[in-house]
């Protein structure tokens, strides 16, 4: 089943570029720039006039809830609350009638978010599942959902699972807001973006030697990790964080750029690893200057920036990752890719099982 790949992780990695081009297959009219998913058609007209839509998951697939948040909002302009299920339930946040109730996980299975949905059922609210496993428990208690189409996905540590969901997130967007004109503008952009999508993860997939090299000169035996993202690139640095987490073993922590000055920056010296994710988008002035505050500092990031850009251009000593430059709300289907490949040849450098990591299990079915 691994084929010519040591490890299942490192095959469901380089499984990209065909499993997000599955996940849209059928669904997606490039020449017409048209969205369809069949599963949702009935229940359109009930999104649409919903008061706000609750996206509620655990662990990776919070992280694509995360990262698809701004752009539901700004296709559809109805309140996204992203929630992790185990605090939703904690909480027993209120839930109305008129609420959109979201629940993604790759299993179908997840505890915490079956107790959620068991709750907003009771709410009376609409529930939609996005699942990568036919027939599982949240596929058939939903009153709609979508199907992430990623194949099987044996590893622990979620991969190509995530790029599927990410991608059925924003084709959620896309369909529900497919009846403002204002906004056909962006949605044609986005489709455009999302038919370069499986080629442009091949691309980065190219990096692989380069990472592999990064991570013996710069990161093998060190005990602490920062990430550092912003707008659309702060679940990249979440998701990036925890995937080093659960592979190698080793401390890693997503930070909001814009919170350097709140705290994280005193951790901040020559010896402490960063990455940051400084692809363009409006809101690059601002990780840039994050990153001119690390390098005040004796910080020595590694940058995660786009083809043929620099980001500091006096300073060409840093280590940089260069990823394609895609549509801004897609732009973390790319940047995601070198954090697998790092998580991935870092917990190769320090012997650790990688497809089925300690304390660990793949379908987490008790709270």
């Amino acid at each position: 089943m691994k084929g010519n790949y040591p490890h299942f992780m490192l095959k469901e990695i380089c499984e990209q570029p065909d499993s997000t081009l599955n996940t849209m297959r059928g669904r997606v009219d490039f020449a017409n720039h048209k969205v369809t998913l069949g599963g949702l058609q009935e229940f359109l007209p009930v999104m649409r006039r919903s008061r706000r839509i609750i996206m509620i998951a655990c662990g990776t697939s919070y992280h694509s809830c995360l990262a698809t948040r701004s752009i539901f909002e700004e296709l559809t302009d109805i309140p996204v609350a992203v929630e992790l299920a185990s605090d939703f339930i904690d909480r027993k946040s209120p839930v109305f009638r008129d609420d959109v109730c979201v629940f993604v996980s790759q299993s179908g299975e997840t505890a915490d978010s079956l107790l959620a949905l068991k709750y907003c059922k009771e709410k009376g609210a609409l529930t939609v599942g996005i699942v990568n496993t036919v027939g599982s428990s949240i596929s058939r208690e939903t009153n709609c959902g979508i199907h992430i189409n990623a194949g099987p996905e044996i590893g622990v540590a979620s991969t190509k699972a995530y790029t599927s969901q990410y991608i059925a997130l924003v084709m959620m967007a896309l369909q529900v807001a497919n009846d403002r004109i204002s906004q056909i503008d962006r949605q044609t952009e986005i489709i455009e973006g999302l038919k370069r999508i499986p080629e442009q993860i091949s691309t980065v997939l190219k990096l692989e030697s380069k990472i592999k090299q990064l991570c013996k000169d710069h990161l093998k035996g060190q005990k602490s990790l920062l990430l550092l993202g912003r707008g659309y690139q702060y679940a990249s640095a979440l998701e990036g964080a925890l995937k080093i987490k659960e592979i190698s073993y080793i401390h890693s922590e997503g930070v909001m750029a814009g919170e350097l000055k709140h705290g994280v920056l005193a951790l901040v010296d020559g010896d402490l690893p960063i990455i940051a994710f400084a692809t363009r988008d409006s809101l690059f002035p601002k990780v840039q200057s994050a990153i001119q505050q690390v390098t005040a500092r004796d910080g020595r990031p590694i940058i995660v920036c786009n083809e043929g850009d620099d980001v500091l251009p006096a300073d060409q000593t840093l280590a940089t990752l260069h990823v394609p430059t895609t549509v801004d709300c897609l732009q973390g289907l790319l940047n995601i890719v070198p954090m697998q490949l790092i998580s991935y040849y870092l917990a190769i450098e320090e012997g650790h099982d990688v497809d089925f990591p300690r304390n660990l299990a793949k379908s987490v079915t008790v709270e």
